[in-house]
């Protein structure tokens, strides 16, 4: 049986709250941490997820920086390719007329071993010198030879020769003259070239 004294600690006790032990609050003052560790777990996870966001946009505007790049290198070739094919297109037709203005050539110069300065050979002069302004016109130029460094993309050698009047390698005469259609070369000259001065005996 409990004393008066022991009786009303006792109810004091049950009143308040507050004079409970500390070990029956720990459970609820354990859980508030846990609830802030998932929170930032959840923050980090959202960061993650937003970076890999971003480095996919970049990869994607960097492949279609790319892509248009690429697409513009391919329409400015297609574009040199085109005007190339428009600019050389006639260069069928110069090959089949150069063999007609050799023609007109020698027939002039024979006429003229010959001496005949008749009606005949005037005319043929007239052809040949309209079928060069066409010529020009087009684009269509002789190649510098006579005099001239030999240059084997422009000029063909068939023989080379001392020469006391040109240093070795400059071409001394002409056999076939050569045509370029624009920077293109139809056919080139054939020449002869230089070999330095004679031996002296």
């Amino acid at each position: 049986m409990q004393t008066p004294e022991e009786q009303n600690r006792s109810d004091a006790t049950q009143a308040d709250p507050q004079s409970q032990p500390q070990d029956a609050q720990q459970p609820q003052q354990a859980a508030e941490p846990s609830q802030g560790a998932e929170g930032a777990e959840q923050t980090a996870g959202a960061e993650q997820v937003v970076e890999s966001l971003r480095q996919e946009l970049a990869a994607a505007q960097d492949r279609s920086l790319r892509l248009q790049a690429e697409l513009e290198n391919l329409r400015r070739r297609h574009a040199r390719e085109l005007q190339d094919l428009q600019k050389y297109a006639p260069l069928p037709l110069v090959k089949d007329l150069l063999s007609v203005r050799d023609n007109l050539q020698r027939a002039i110069e024979a006429a003229e071993k010959l001496n005949e300065a008749s009606a005949l050979l005037e005319g043929v002069r007239l052809v040949a010198t309209q079928l060069d302004n066409v010529f020009q016109q087009h684009g269509i130029q002789e190649i510098a030879a006579v005099g001239e460094p030999f240059n084997p993309e422009r000029h063909e050698a068939i023989s080379s020769q001392p020469s006391a009047e040109h240093p070795a390698g400059t071409i001394t005469a002409l056999a076939q003259t050569g045509f370029m259609l624009h920077d293109r070369v139809v056919r080139p000259a054939l020449v002869m070239v230089s070999s330095g001065p004679p031996e002296e005996s």
